[in-house]
């Protein structure tokens, strides 16, 4: 099971992005949970999103806009195919890959 985690007193999470993100993490093929929480403490890069999943490296997101969606949904399909949650290419995750801001081994 992956757990995806949305700040909801960022502006994203105030502006309502967990709905349309929940409906696409539908048919996603595989275990996925969005929950929010109300803060990330990644303040200085509001509107953060952090992926979970047991014995993978987790993962946070900030400066998220819905614009982000595609590259959010691009970013769980590679996380749940990576054994270990690590990329040897992060070019496919689009501009998410510019918005990393932590990184936490499993």
């Amino acid at each position: 099971m992956i757990r995806v985690t949305l700040c909801k007193t960022c502006p994203a999470g105030q502006e309502g992005l967990i709905e349309p993100l929940s409906k696409a993490i539908e048919n996603m093929g595989f275990s996925v949970e969005a929950s929010e929480t109300e803060c990330h403490s990644g303040c200085a890069r509001p509107s953060t999103i952090g992926f979970r999943a047991t014995g993978k490296t987790a993962y946070l997101f900030g400066d998220i806009t819905a614009g982000d969606l595609p590259d959010i949904l691009t970013f769980l399909r590679l996380y749940h195919q990576s054994p270990d949650g690590n990329f040897a290419d992060t070019r496919p995750l689009g501009a998410l890959r510019l918005k990393a801001l932590a990184r936490i081994p499993g």
